[in-house]
């Protein structure tokens, strides 16, 4: 079958930027999605083509965490939660994007087929949410990166870089901008637990490493960084790679 041969910038927009529960309106970052929806726009007029993976972010959280303080839902049933909240927020993005986006979001990952229509089709941009559980969105967005040919994926976070410990907890923690992912392994739990609070999951990183792909870190709102990721160039991040 012919290869996509198109760039494609795949990127996990975080949960965390879309939702971070601290706006006015129900949670959700109604200044950054305004902006970022004109930049969706000016840059595929340019002719670039982006698939976005939309995280779950403090809503996600908030339901699981719901759940668990009333019943007893175990792993499986709170990660359904999660990725349901993931469904939603990329609604909202498609929503907001419509005159440029595919018109479903991509909750099951496509065939190497469907991914060559999806690539190849009019609409430069392309949705996606979670697909189930056992995993994050960062881990769909490196599939999609793989299923779409490209060697790259952008995690659109609340950090710019990765640190050598949670700075949300710990004041000298130092942040690295270069980093392998055996480098990376040895920061983040071995396991992954849902609703985890990490970069990249692990077990995204392990696909990463195993498919050799690179992962470049950004703060998300910050869309002049984001535009020199997406543009090849020096960025303010962390970059991951074997």
């Amino acid at each position: 079958m012919k290869k996509i041969r198109e760039k494609i910038s795949v990127v996990a927009l975080g949960g965390s930027i879309v939702f971070p529960h601290k706006f006015t309106d129900g949670g959700l970052n109604v200044p950054f999605l305004t902006e970022f929806r004109q930049f969706i726009l000016d840059q595929t007029g340019k002719g670039r083509r982006f698939v976005l993976v939309v995280g779950g972010g403090k809503a996600a959280r908030l339901y699981q965490r719901v759940a668990q303080k009333i019943a007893d839902p175990g792993p499986e049933a709170v990660d359904w939660l999660g990725i349901r909240a993931t469904r939603l927020n990329a609604q909202l993005i498609l929503e907001i994007l419509k005159e440029v986006a595919h018109p479903f979001v991509i909750h099951y990952e496509p065939s190497t087929q469907e991914a060559m229509v999806l690539a190849n089709c009019e609409h430069r941009v392309v949705v996606a949410a979670g697909w189930g559980p056992g995993w994050s969105t960062d881990y769909v967005a490196v599939r999609c990166a793989d299923i779409f040919g490209q060697k790259e994926t952008i995690i659109d976070g609340d950090t710019a870089f990765v640190y050598d410990k949670d700075p949300n907890k710990f004041s000298d923690a130092k942040p690295t901008a270069d980093l392998t992912w055996k480098e990376y392994d040895k920061l983040i739990p071995a396991v992954w637990t849902p609703g985890m609070s990490a970069p990249v999951d692990p077990v995204a990183a392990r696909y990463a490493q195993k498919q050799k792909i690179v992962i470049k870190t950004v703060q998300g709102t910050d869309l002049n960084n984001f535009l020199k990721v997406i543009e090849g160039g020096p960025f303010e991040g962390t970059t991951i790679h074997n």
